[in-house]
């Protein structure tokens, strides 16, 4: 079946599906190529608020395809990129899980702001396997979800973990019983997609710690009627329609 990034758009919620059942989803070269020139056009799209990566069928994605790889190509270069794209994306970003959220899997599942999961999961970090350094960039972004002794875990053994052990280490954020990932992760998105895009972007530079915007926000929150309308939205208990965007 072809190798592709899928992707929709409805109700706020921008879905991208990795596509490659033949292969659990694995990663080509070209897929690696797509999703850092995907993603800068849904985040400059206003009916975009949030982002769902996910996979196609019973599995999130089992790494590179390898077979796809060219001499030119470097695969590390290729998921460090995407890798990276996805991280910067300003909007929040969820990866839905199910099946193996391995290798490249992982690294586009960190690079999420939030991971929800189905039971029967499995993870893992398998450069060890092949003799690969894991790149540095991606070895502080684990580290700094799990901790340096998970990582090192992780890292060193090259061993699946299950979804269990994935949520009590702190890769997970939620973890869901078999069949209602789908329900969940939808309400959740809906959830997110209502909330105050100034709130989210301003939190995620500062949880990610990206630092030298804070005068920058200051002045967005002050020129913003979005504080307003939610004070007022409590207290008229109802919802709130918040108008900030990002541009």
């Amino acid at each position: 079946m072809h190798a592709d990034l899928l992707h929709s758009v409805a109700d706020g919620v921008a879905t991208v599906v990795i596509s490659h059942p033949a292969k659990r989803n694995a990663m080509t070269a070209a897929m690696w190529r797509a999703l850092p020139e995907l993603l800068p056009g849904l985040a400059a799209d206003p009916a975009v608020r949030v982002l769902v990566l996910t996979g196609a069928g019973p599995t999130f994605c089992a790494g590179a395809d390898i077979s796809s790889l060219t001499g030119d190509d470097d695969p590390q270069v290729l998921a460090v990129a995407a890798e990276e794209a996805l991280a910067a994306f300003p909007k929040p970003t969820l990866a839905a899980i199910r099946g193996f959220c391995v290798g490249g899997g992982s690294q586009l599942a960190a690079a999420c702001d939030l991971r929800f999961a189905e039971e029967g999961a499995s993870f893992g970090v398998t450069p060890a396997r092949l003799g690969i350094v894991y790149p540095a960039s991606s070895t502080r972004r684990l580290a700094g979800l799990v901790g340096p002794a998970v990582a090192k875990y992780l890292l060193f053994s090259a061993e699946l973990i299950d979804a269990e052990h994935a949520l009590r280490a702190g890769f997970l954020n939620e973890l869901l019983p078999a069949g209602r990932l789908a329900e969940r992760v939808a309400e959740f998105a809906g959830i997110l997609a209502a909330r105050s895009q100034l709130t989210q972007a301003a939190a995620k530079e500062f949880a990610d710690g990206r630092t030298g915007r804070d005068a920058y926000w200051t002045a967005q929150a002050a020129g913003s009627d979005d504080t307003a309308e939610g004070v007022a939205a409590f207290l008229e208990r109802r919802a709130p329609s918040f108008t900030w965007t990002l541009t």
